[in-house]
Order: structure tokens, then sequence, then C-alpha cells
């Protein structure tokens, strides 16, 4: 895989990652929350970004779709699905890109029933429908550290997997705009997913009205219409997803979570991990040892892009050239939750953050006086031997 496929597949994992909540210490986290909002089926941020690395044009890898198709589905098609699956009211600024755009067919609009107006959007994907993009995105996060109001999966009578979520545009609520959405995954690795916003737009737009305008039997009714399968058809099949490697991974370049969880393991810390999630450079467990609930959070990032977001100001420098910051602080202006942190670069551009907090949910309420780690723990986990290494 070369630099420019690397770098493209990171940023499409980004998007699928929520980005926690503006924070006191200004730490630049990337969460996991948001992989069912605005991540893998937002066609307007695909649509728009420019820095996104050009598409293979060979046979899917890793459950990827290959971006070819014979295009026999236009983009006027998909409006005229969308209008014709809405509950009827009116659907203007409809705008779309048919099966032979590279990034692939999706259409959006501004809907108006009379109460309100929202924004809506439907993405088409082919998947493996057993690989971990296909799980990923029809299982339901943490509640108690992604925040959503309402999550649930379904099991179909002909296999197809359905999520059905309610939450939120930032997870910080830092605005009243949410997002509903349904995700559909078929056995022959279709996958459809919509969403909706309480706004005409899924950012900087006010809110319009109390909630989305489709129940959650119509968003399912929504994803699951025959109307998309032409278009799924004329996309192109995706090979199976490589199975997961066997052999021992370097500690930088396995799952956040993974790696957080095994160096908490290491430092004989006896607390049961109750909650455990991530993707990517991404992770988090939740520890109780019976005080209260505590949340940890890992970020990671390599190959430079942690220099832009590590703040130099106050940092010491160790003898190897590692930069190391430690922090106290709230984890949200204006919430009570208490957040410890250890921010590291090295010098290669490899960036390790890793924070503990009071409480289960940084936007909700302290569960225990202090983090159930100390900061004197967070530097083992982010100053760690075993990230130096680069492999195994």
């Amino acid at each position: 895989m070369d630099a420019g496929e690397q770098r493209g597949r990171r940023m499409v994992a980004r998007r699928r990652a929520a980005v926690a909540g503006g924070s006191a210490l200004a730490l630049a986290v990337i969460a996991t929350a948001g992989a069912y909002t605005g991540g893998l089926f937002d066609g307007t941020d695909a649509a728009h970004r420019a820095d996104v690395a050009a598409p293979p044009t060979g046979p899917g890898r890793n459950g990827e779709q290959p971006r070819t198709s014979t295009g026999a589905v236009t983009a006027e098609q998909l409006i005229a699905n969308l209008k014709s699956l809405l509950p009827g009211g009116e659907l203007t600024g409809a705008e779309a890109r048919g099966t032979s755009d590279e990034l692939g067919p999706w259409v959006s609009g501004v809907y108006d029933d009379g109460k309100g107006r929202s924004a809506v959007s439907v993405r088409l994907q082919r998947v493996d429908p057993n690989g971990n993009l296909a799980r990923d995105q029809t299982e339901c996060g943490d509640k108690s550290v992604q925040g959503y109001d309402d999550c649930r999966t379904e099991q179909l009578a002909d296999g197809s997997r359905l999520m059905l979520h309610k939450g939120y545009e930032y997870p910080d609520r830092r605005v009243d705009t949410k997002v509903w959405s349904a995700t559909l995954v078929t056995p022959q690795g279709f996958m459809v997913g919509a969403s909706e916003w309480n706004a005409a737009a899924e950012k900087d737009a006010p809110v319009s009205r109390t909630d989305p305008p489709l129940a959650t039997e119509e968003l399912k009714t929504l994803v699951i219409s025959t109307l998309w399968h032409p278009a799924l058809n004329d996309l192109p099949t995706v090979e199976p997803e490589a199975p997961q490697e066997q052999s021992p991974t370097a500690l930088r370049d396995r799952n956040a979570g993974a790696a957080l969880e095994h160096l908490i393991t290491g430092l004989g810390v006896k607390s049961p991990i109750v909650a455990r999630g991530g993707q990517g450079g991404s992770g988090y467990v939740v520890l109780d040892d019976g005080s209260g609930r505590s949340l940890v959070r890992i970020t990671i990032q390599q190959g430079g892009e942690g220099d832009a977001g590590f703040t130099a100001a106050d940092a010491t420098v160790r003898p190897d050239g590692t930069k190391v910051k430690a922090m106290v602080g709230r984890a949200t202006k204006g919430k009570d939750v208490m957040q410890w942190s250890v921010d590291t670069l090295r010098e290669d551009g490899l960036r390790v953050l890793v924070s503990s907090f009071n409480g289960a949910d940084p936007n909700g309420t302290p569960t225990r006086d202090s983090p159930a780690l100390t900061l004197g723990q967070l530097h083992e986990i982010a100053l760690a031997p075993g990230w130096n290494r680069t492999h195994n």
C-alpha cells in the first residue's frame, strides 16, 4: 500500500469517528461516537474533500469498494427515488452523485413537511457483509460514552442487519442539532445509510424543529427500499476483508483500544473493565473499581499527523527527544467532569495522548472524586517503551 492510499484510508477512518467535544484543555482528540452520525455516510463531506487519495482501480481490497461502475444510474434518478420515498412534503436543493462518480452514489436535499426544514441524505455502498466495516456500521456503541438518545439493531427476515440510531451532530451537544440515522447491510453486501437532521443543514444552521421529521419506521422504510437496488447492483462487488493478523503487532500499529487495554493490564490495574471500544487510532475503556466509573481514552497519530495538534508550550523534552505535556482541567467548558491528560510527541512524528476522567461520559456528570488512573500511570502508558518499536 503506497503512502497516498494509507493517507486516504486514515481520512476515511477519521470521518467515521466522532470529534470529541470542546475541552478546556484544547485537546484535539478524535472520539469514536460519530461513527453513527456524520461518518461513513457523510456524502457532503466526501464530495468536497480535495485531499482524498486517488481511488484504486482494481478489485476492492480489505472490504472497500473499488470506485468503478458502468454509470447506469444517474444523479437525477437517485433524486427521483428520494422524492418518491419521502412521505409527502417537499424536497428542495437536491444534490446527488450517480454510480459513475468516483466518490460513490449519494443523494441529499432539504425536506419540508410543513413543520420545519430538515436536511436528509442517503449514501449507497458495497461492502464485505461479514467484514469489520459492515459490523461497525450496524452495532450500537457504548451509550455512557457516546451520549446518544437511543440505538437498536435488528436482524431482518432476509438476513440483513439494520441499525437505527438517534444522536447529535456534536457529541458535546454544544448546539441542539440532532441527527437520526438508519444503516442497512444486506447478505449480498449492499449498504444503505440514511440520515436526517432537525435543521436545514448538518452544521452551521439553526435548529428548525424539535426532532427530525422521519420516525424510526419511516427511516427503516427508506433504507430497505428496493428502489436503491439498481444503483447498488451497478457497483462492483468487493473482496472479503483480509483476516486479522495473528502474529504479534507493534504497539503503534494495533487498534488503539486494544493497545490501551494491554498497557493498563501491564500496569497491574485491578479495576474491572466494564466497557471498551475504539476504531483505528482512537480507543477507550471504562473502569469501575466500585467507587464510580471512569473513562480512559487514547488517541494515536502517526506519520507527522500529530504535529499539527500538539502544542509545545510548557512541554518538557526527554533525552530521546520526546516532548511531554501533563494537563489537569475540566473535560468540557461549563461541566464538572475532571480530565487528567498526558500528551506526547516523539521525534518520528508518533503522538500518543491518553486521558482519564472522573466519570464515564466527559459531557455528563462526575461519578467519583478523581479519575481512576493517576497522572503517573498516564505517563507510563503514554511513554511505554513499546511505542518506540516499529515492529515486533
